[in-house]
């Protein structure tokens, strides 16, 4: 095993100072290759050019093949075809995973949740004025959040929001287009487009984790990470921290640094300073804290609700919690 030692890394200015978590001398042995599948303007891909941009992957011996797919629906695909070591995706696909057979393994890689935006000064200030209002759900009917919230309206109204509003489902863009010509009231959306909507003036109706805490669920546990399978974490061991300690080390320096958001403004495509603003902050606010056994008893009980609310996912084979998915940092 390759003791961990730190490394200054030298190559920006502004980072300077920060500590890289290091796995080895890289002129001691041949790097080894992680291949990860990465949406090409998904925030995962902010995180992966950060992280090459600054050597970090060759400082800790490793060398990310990033293999671009076209949806976060293709990430799982390549990672059970064997063609990507690494995806990110939810932790509630993985764990149904695990019943079926296949091994995996989960890190937390972001807890920035999506949240219900609406138009600033309207009339829906609290979820019970969206009833008769027609509210737009990113995903489809069986999406995690449009089921907590569903959840959330149970227990908070006495009433299914499915049976107050009329739910609009479609693509998160489209969705949020419909809100600012006005033909939704509001709309459920995913972290980086309600980031943007926020940066234009709408306003947070109410946030994943407030519905999540208020349902019992603390901490509130990351719902995306990194995915990979145990037998690539055999053949993989070093590589795998390597890469998992390199993410730390990229997030560091998107919490830290102005610069680094500006460097990434092509692959952000910004509409304004205001939106780049928007959408770092949002995204500094997520990352995530080291995953522990509290995390793991919260993961326990929101996958008991998500159950309760009809998640055919994980209902359909009739998936068991196994803790032993979640990869322990602290």
């Amino acid at each position: 095993m390759i003791d961990r030692r730190q490394l200054l890394l030298g190559t920006a200015a502004a980072v300077a100072f920060s500590k890289i978590p290091y796995f080895g001398p890289a002129q001691a042995q041949t790097p080894q290759t992680i291949r990860v599948a990465s949406v090409k303007f998904g925030s995962l891909s902010w995180l992966l050019d950060t992280v090459k941009a600054n050597g970090i992957d060759k400082a800790n011996n490793i060398a990310l093949e990033v293999r671009e797919v076209a949806t976060n629906q293709a990430g799982p695909i390549a990672l059970l075809a064997e063609e990507s070591d690494i995806i990110v995706s939810d932790w509630t696909w993985a764990m149904r995973q695990r019943g079926m057979g296949v091994k995996l393994k989960f890190a937390p890689f972001s807890s920035a949740l999506g949240a219900i935006m609406v138009p600033a000064g309207g009339k829906v200030e609290k979820l019970a004025d969206l009833k008769g209002k027609k509210l737009g759900v990113a995903g489809s009917s069986i999406d995690k959040s449009w089921l907590l919230l569903r959840g959330y309206s149970r227990k908070t109204l006495g009433k299914d929001i499915a049976d107050l509003a009329t739910p609009t489902f479609g693509t998160a863009p489209l969705l949020s287009e419909e809100l600012r010509s006005g033909r939704l009231d509001g709309v459920l959306n995913f972290w980086t487009f309600a980031a943007r909507l926020s940066s234009e003036g709408y306003v947070q109706l109410l946030r994943m984790d407030t519905i999540l805490s208020d349902l019992g669920i603390e901490p509130v546990p990351p719902m995306v990470g990194f995915i990979w399978k145990e037998e690539t974490e055999i053949a993989k061991k070093d590589a795998i921290a390597a890469f998992l300690a390199s993410m730390q080390a990229g997030n560091e320096i998107l919490r830290t640094t102005t610069a680094a958001w500006e460097r990434l403004r092509p692959l952000i495509k910004p509409q304004s300073d205001e939106e780049l603003k928007s959408i770092a902050q949002f995204y500094t606010s997520g990352i995530p804290k080291p995953w522990s056994a509290s995390e793991t008893e919260a993961a326990h009980k929101l996958m008991n609700i998500l159950i309760d609310v009809g998640d055919q996912e994980l209902v359909g084979n009739g998936t068991q919690f196994d803790a032993e998915l979640f990869h322990r940092t602290s």
